[in-house]
Formats: structure tokens, C-alpha cells, sequence
């Protein structure tokens, strides 16, 4: 599994870097940081490349056995098909454990540093500081925002105004702001005015931010769904129903994240009727391409189905566990049949 990680990642790797070399060139985005932003995103094509890593790497492993008879005398000493089944998942479930932490604590982190860097490297009109959020300059204000959310949605805000001589003469943090018209609303507004030499506290709970940021233009920078953790995601759709606002998507991809260690457990266990079933007498080469047709089939037909969900309005969980329950079917059907 990790020698067919490897190998699908040096290919997408390869292919992601193609793919940036086109924007080399824009404001400061140089080779350097192509490859920095191409590293950067590897923990979550991992996570993402799971699936089919595990059924062409599970698939490779016991078709070498099957090859050198080696998975014949394991059945000829005694040892069941369900030990054999026991066996295979168990490496399985050692990888899908790595996968999780990977994709729901480093990847996420690693992405949506990965795409802030390159857009703001790609910008003339946003800075970046390591790890206190989008800097901005827009006349007087300078703007710091540490969180940039989908739906024209922002977290913890601070404005800090200059007069002609850069003396601080104000300074604004928000909790959150929205976009609403053609202009920013801050919510949970706390002001601090420096007023010779002394400073004046005020509070509101919505303030018209008057600034020519617009979200288009912090758009280059929002916190994609796929880049989100499972709770991240939770915690994003909460925050929408509260607000009345259309959550579908995000709960989709809410589903398709919880239900991607399940889909590579399927994957593992569907290598296993494939070597002793109808690909037993083939070689490596011919077990790679129907692991790859099955995989690649497999999410074409899941993501299919759930672009059907959204455009119809079906239940997110359906529309996501939907292809993993056929799989399992298809699964348990082959299993029986080479039992």
C-alpha cells in the first residue's frame, strides 16, 4: 500500500506541478513557492488517494502471494477464508487509523496554508503573516483578518487607522462580519479610540465597515469545504442553520469526509475476492488495471451521485453512504461466492 501511495503521489505531484507552472509569474508566485504549494497540499491528496491506494496496494500484495502459491498452502494448512479476510483488514485498519490523522489534522492545516499563500503570493493587494491570518492595505486602514470563511463570511477582524503622520488614531476588532448589499457588516464590534493620549472604549453589536475589500477579492483566499476537517465542517454547518442559510453542500462534504475510512475498508476487503476469485490466475499486471477500473469507477459513480443529491435535494447521508452500502453488497456477495 505505501510503495502504491508513493507511486500515485510522484505521478499527481508531477501533474499538480504542471498544473501551477502556468501561474508562475503572477505578482510574486515563483517556482519556489509553486513547489512549496504543491508540497503543502500532499497531506490531502493523500487522504483523498486512500481509497484507491488501499485496494491497488491490498490487490498487488496478495496477488504476489497468489502468484508464488503461497495463499494455497496458507488455505491447504487450515487456515480459514474469514482468518484470511481477519488478516488483510487488519494491515488495513493500521493504514486507515495513519490516513484519518493525517486527514483530519495535518491535511486541513497544510491545505489551507497551501492555497492562502498561493493566492496571496498571486495578489498585489494582499500580504500574509505566518500564522496571524490576511494582512491588507486599503487607504488609512490596515486589516487583519484571521479567519476567511465560504458564504462572504469572516472571523476576528482588527482595523487599525493612521492619520497622515502613522500615528495610530483608532482601532476596530470584530468578532465577525458578513456581506450584505454592497457593504461589510461587523458584529460584536469593540472600538479604541486614541484621543490625545488617552484612549476611548466603545462597543457595538453591528457596525457598516466602510472599506473597498471586496469578496471577490477575499474570495481567492476562502477556506474551500474540502480543505475543512469533519468537525471543522460541523461546526461551519451549524453556524449556517442558525443563520438560515443553505448548508447542502457542505454537508455533503461533511458526509463524504466521515465516510472515507469506511470506503477504504471496503476497498481493502474487495481486493480479496479478486485474488481468489476470478483475477487468480492473472498477472500483477492485469490485477493493477481492473484494482485501478474498479477504484477510479467507484468515484466517479460516488461523486456522480452526489452532484444528484445536491440538484435534487436528497439527504445528504443517503447520497454519500449510498455507493459505500452497493459496495459493501458487492463485497459481501463476492466474499460468499469464493467462501
Amino acid at each position: 500500500m505505501l510503495i502504491v501511495m508513493v507511486v500515485l503521489l510522484s505521478l499527481f505531484v508531477f501533474f499538480q506541478f504542471l498544473e501551477e507552472l502556468k501561474d508562475v509569474g503572477k505578482g510574486k508566485y515563483d517556482i519556489i513557492k509553486a513547489i512549496m504549494f504543491v508540497l503543502m497540499t500532499l497531506p490531502n491528496m493523500a487522504y483523498q488517494l486512500l481509497p484507491i491506494g488501499a485496494l491497488l496496494g491490498s490487490t498487488i500484495g496478495l496477488g504476489v502471494l497468489a502468484s508464488n502459491s503461497e495463499l494455497t498452502a496458507i488455505r491447504s494448512a487450515g487456515v480459514s477464508m474469514e482468518q484470511i479476510v481477519w488478516s488483510v483488514l487488519r494491515v488495513g485498519l493500521v493504514v486507515i487509523v495513519v490516513g484519518v490523522i493525517v486527514g483530519e489534522w495535518l491535511a486541513p492545516m497544510s491545505e489551507q496554508k497551501a492555497q492562502t499563500m498561493r493566492s496571496v503570493a498571486q495578489s498585489e493587494r494582499l500580504e500574509l503573516e505566518s500564522g496571524k491570518g490576511l494582512w491588507a492595505k486599503d487607504g488609512a486602514q490596515y486589516i487583519n483578518i484571521r479567519t476567511i470563511l465560504p458564504g462572504r463570511r469572516l472571523n476576528d477582524i482588527y482595523v487599525y487607522e493612521a492619520d497622515h503622520q502613522h500615528h495610530m488614531t483608532h482601532i476596530m476588532q470584530a468578532k465577525s462580519a458578513f456581506y450584505q448589499g454592497d457593504q461589510w457588516i461587523l458584529e460584536n464590534v469593540d472600538h479604541s479610540y486614541l484621543v490625545k493620549g488617552n484612549v476611548v472604549a466603545h462597543h457595538e453589536d453591528q457596525h457598516v465597515w466602510e472599506t473597498t475589500l471586496s469578496p471577490d477579492l477575499l474570495g481567492v483566499v476562502t477556506v474551500k469545504p474540502y480543505t475543512l476537517s469533519v468537525w471543522g465542517l460541523y461546526q461551519y454547518i451549524d453556524y449556517l442553520e442558525n443563520n438560515g442559510l443553505n448548508a447542502d453542500k457542505y454537508k455533503q462534504s461533511l458526509w463524504t469526509k466521515a465516510t472515507l475510512p469506511v470506503v477504504t475498508a471496503v476497498m481493502v476487503l474487495l481486493s480479496i475476492p479478486f485474488v481468489f476469485g476470478p483475477l487468480r490466475s492473472v498477472g500483477i499486471g492485469s490485477r493493477i488495471l481492473v484494482g485501478a477500473l474498479v477504484g477510479i469507477g467507484y468515484h466517479l459513480f460516488s461523486q456522480m451521485f452526489s452532484y444528484v443529491g445536491l440538484v435534487y435535494k436528497l439527504n445528504p447521508a443517503f447520497t454519500s453512504l449510498m455507493p459505500t452500502m452497493l459496495a459493501i453488497l458487492v463485497v459481501v456477495v463476492l466474499l460468499r461466492r469464493v467462501h
